[in-house]
């Protein structure tokens, strides 16, 4: 049984006022919360089994979704607390809820076209990232991908992390080693970004990924959003 971890703790601070209110995946682009568009192609993925990771106006999650049974999912809620935890303490916070086995996870602020069933079940290696063409306001990029499908932290040439992945859980050991003196690393649960281990298991050649050259957005502004949702119901 494939398992999933949403991020959905982030205050969406660039989506104020809209976010004020409403947590962020919770907003609606073409009739419906931007969070049900990825349980929909989770459960379309044979994924039984979602964890959605909670902070700002965390209430709110599970009275708009339930249980998750409307999409024959079973849907837990992993609370961080009044701070996000960020990429990386959100998914160590997760992991007791995940299970050992690797796992889907997807940013719950984006929309896309990807079709997560072809996502692999194991990575090849620790990690397995779905890239996009850089964004206009993001024109650096990332990661560099390799003709062998392998991601680089320090290539000169990058495409943009989409916020799709497959993860096993042994990517976040020795995390606090990865992180070096990280704020928030100290603080009880820990809070980090996953870049820094990503980038290490990239030094090793343990994260490959695809390049997804079909629609996707992060809704990271008001103006995206409004956009997104024109697009969507046109």
């Amino acid at each position: 049984m494939r398992h999933a971890l949403i991020f959905a703790a982030g205050l969406g601070e660039r989506m104020r006022p809209l976010t004020d209110h409403t947590p962020k995946p919770l907003l609606e682009a073409g009739g419906k919360p931007l969070v049900a568009w990825h349980l929909e192609k989770l459960a379309a993925a044979g994924v039984h089994y979602v964890v959605i990771n909670t902070s700002h106006l965390a209430e709110q999650f599970p009275e708009a979704l339930g249980d998750g049974s409307r999409w024959g999912l079973r849907i837990r809620y992993a609370y961080e607390g009044p701070t996000p935890l960020e990429t990386g303490g959100g998914m160590l916070n997760a992991l007791s809820l995940l299970g050992e086995a690797p796992f889907i996870a997807v940013n719950g602020d984006i929309h896309s076209d990807v079709d997560y069933v072809s996502l692999p079940v194991e990575p090849q290696g620790l990690a397995h990232l779905v890239m996009v063409d850089n964004p206009a306001h993001h024109p650096g990029g990332d990661f560099g991908l390799d003709v062998h499908g392998i991601l680089h932290g320090d290539a000169h040439t990058r495409l943009t992390f989409s916020g799709i992945g497959v993860y096993r859980p042994t990517l976040l050991q020795d995390w606090r080693q990865a992180i070096g003196e990280a704020p928030g690393a100290e603080a009880t649960p820990p809070r980090f970004k996953l870049a820094p281990l990503l980038r290490r298991a990239m030094a090793g050649g343990r994260v490959h990924g695809t390049h997804h050259r079909g629609a996707w957005t992060d809704v990271g502004t008001p103006a995206r959003l409004a956009e997104l949702d024109g697009r969507l119901r046109s």
